[in-house]
């Protein structure tokens, strides 16, 4: 076993590996950027070497810092993580020839499976199923959209160095294919510095199953499979493990072709084997077909150790330190079933749009497992993805995990910026989604009512009020009311209340109107006589409410307002990026939901459409423009309705 490791990477999978490691007794160097230097894991590593600016090709993609790093700190390996050069086949060939060990498997079966087409001509050869499509290198807009036609729509484009849904469009008709061609195009070219597509047939009720391999370049296993398919905008949202309606002769045939697709390329290391699945008619051996391998560890690899009890990132020590495989085919077991939901900071009801904010306040469930890597008062970056947390839960039965797995979001508390919770929470509790009825569309079909934004319980409000008021200490509102009774009126961002202290742990909110009556008894709070399961907690970010549905209020700033008002006219920068393209000049006239431009941030293309009717005044962007979040991009002229 090797005595200390370096980690190319950050985050909540660089934690992850340092608590295998530190269980273990192996050291553990970290690498940060500028914006990283007080992140969790530089303070959870027994060293830490900073590599350069926030940008991640000045920090984390400079192979020859980090490489420096790990031997000028006498680090004998490097673990990749996931993401940035986890799947660079010139860096783990860079690693072996400075005499260091890298922590996955072999550069030739990186470019092996780093390209699409390529990776399922070689799956072909080796037996196992591939979805009908063109793989070719003609990459002719005219050609592409002939095999489009002879595939038959619908189609799917994927950039063939692509992942995480970047450089993919779904196209459903022949008039919409050059369009979706040229942007799935553009964002590869940025996503990955290759152009290039493939053109695949689009299964119309298709599941996304996985299967986990782990090999020793020898012979390989595998680790049964994960279900993958509640996916937006074809990223994962919420993993399971093991695929529920999965049959033991599916299960077989799917397990069996991902151990000859990773002997194929004599694999080694944690892997994953990406199967589309076509679960229109249940789950059969004859409807599963190969889409990707991923040669790497996967962001919901904790579902599969719940079910097997298996640490895969010990594993991948053991394997790289030169041990064979830990166990046989034979030896591997699924026990019970497990849930991992994605927390992110981002703008749900604007598109997902990935978001930026200090955690004013921070705190997990008591139970489940979570991987992170912040901390309460830490900043979500716009230099690196907006994951706050994985949260996984684990039970005897689907439905007992999912029951934690719900329970264990409610109990989640997050302020100081948006987050993806309560759309979380709404899938947890969908009724297709509760009895395993899953596939891809299911989030699209039900999108508008999953993310449906309600008026909080006025009884949470309620609660929130006095948090304004700061009376929300049971002790100190009985201390006032020695004095006099309090009445008082306390003020937020769209709403007011008048609050009466009525006796000790008692006051009265008059809301919209309406009196009610708070107060605190047993350790918990009660409004109009029923008891709330709310936690009120105030932070540097205004006043929170947990429990349930959630309400943050936030005091007034008449500035804001005026900003606010002013927006009106404005399309602002949601997010720190780059402008792509802009699609309007002075003078021309708009329509609420027209394009007006396309910002790419966080490696992806994000379109801006006009909020209202109008007539433009004024371009303040340019196509290749830098710009900060909130920056204006496109004026109208005012509405004088």
């Amino acid at each position: 076993m090797f005595s200390k490791i370096l980690i190319a990477n950050r985050g909540e999978i660089a934690c992850r590996v340092i608590d295998t490691c530190r269980r273990l007794g192996v050291g553990t160097v970290a690498v940060y950027s500028d914006a990283d230097r007080g992140a969790r894991h530089v303070a959870m590593a027994d060293e830490a070497v900073h590599v350069g600016g926030p940008a991640p090709r000045d920090s984390y993609l400079r192979a020859s810092a980090i490489i420096r790093a790990a031997l000028d700190t006498g680090a004998e390996a490097i673990h990749p993580g996931y993401g940035f050069l986890s799947e660079n086949p010139d860096f783990v060939d860079a690693v072996h020839a400075a005499g260091l060990v890298f922590i996955g498997p072999s550069a030739a079966a990186i470019r092996a499976m780093g390209l699409k087409d390529a990776a399922k001509v070689l799956m072909e050869k080796a037996g196992v199923p591939v979805v009908p499509g063109y793989h070719g290198e003609d990459q002719d807009p005219a050609h592409l959209a002939a095999q489009a036609d002879r595939i038959g729509y619908p189609v799917l484009i994927k950039a063939v160095a692509g992942g995480g849904g970047k450089g993919m469009r779904l196209v459903d008709a022949p008039a919409d294919f050059a369009a979706a061609l040229a942007s799935a195009q553009g964002e590869a070219q940025t996503a990955f510095g290759n152009p290039a597509v493939l053109v695949e047939k689009y299964v119309t009720a298709p599941r996304h199953i996985e299967v986990q391999v782990f090999g020793d370049g020898q012979r390989a296993v595998h680790l049964f499979e994960r279900d993958c398919s509640l996916q937006r905008r074809h990223q994962k949202v919420i993993e399971e493990a093991p695929a529920p309606g999965m049959t033991p002769q599916m299960r077989a045939a799917m397990g069996a072709a991902a151990v000859r697709a990773a002997e194929a390329i004599g694999y080694s290391g944690a892997g994953t084997i990406e199967f589309i699945v076509d679960g229109s008619r249940g789950l059969r051996p004859d409807g599963f077909w190969f889409m990707e391998m991923n040669t790497r560890l996967q962001v919901e690899h904790p579902v599969t150790e719940a079910i097997t009890g298996i640490d895969l990132v010990e594993w991948q020590l053991r394997v790289a330190s030169g041990e064979p495989l830990p166990a046989r085919q034979e030896d591997l077991s699924i026990n019970g079933h497990a849930f991992e939901a994605r927390l992110y900071a981002e703008d749900v009801p604007a598109g997902f749009l990935p978001a930026t904010g200090t955690l004013a306040h921070l705190r997990f469930a008591d139970g489940a497992r979570v991987e992170t890597g912040v901390r309460q008062g830490d900043t979500i970056s716009p230099w690196y993805d907006p994951m706050i947390a994985k949260i996984v839960t684990h039970g005897p039965t689907r439905a007992i995990a999912l029951r934690a797995l719900e329970a264990a979001l409610v109990d989640t508390e997050v302020a100081g910026t948006v987050t993806n919770l309560d759309f979380l929470i709404a899938l947890t509790r969908h009724p297709g989604f509760r009895a395993g009825q899953v596939d891809t569309g299911l989030i699209g079909r039900d999108l508008d009512a999953l993310i449906a934004q309600s008026e909080p319980p006025v009884e949470t409000r309620a609660l929130a009020a006095l948090g304004v008021a700061g009376l929300h200490d049971p002790d100190v509102r009985g201390g006032i009311t020695l004095w006099s009774p309090l009445r008082r009126t306390v003020t937020w961002e769209g709403g007011e209340a008048v609050i009466e202290v009525l006796g000790p742990g008692r006051a009265r909110v008059t809301l919209d109107g309406a009196a009610h009556e708070v107060s605190h008894q047993g350790g918990r709070w009660w409004v109009d006589g029923a008891p709330r399961r709310s936690r009120i907690v105030t932070h540097p970010a205004g006043v929170s409410v947990f429990g349930g549905r959630s309400v943050t209020l936030l005091p007034l700033d008449p500035l804001d307002r005026e900003a606010e008002a002013a927006g009106a006219a404005l399309t602002l920068s949601p997010m720190p990026g780059l402008v792509k393209a802009v699609f309007v000049s002075a003078g021309q006239t708009v329509a609420a939901g027209d394009r007006l431009a396309i910002l790419e941030a966080m490696k992806m293309e994000h379109t801006l459409t006009a909020a209202r009717d109008g007539t433009v005044a004024e371009v303040l962007a340019s196509a290749g423009d830098q710009v900060e979040a909130g920056a204006p991009l496109i004026r109208l002229e005012e509405d004088d309705a």
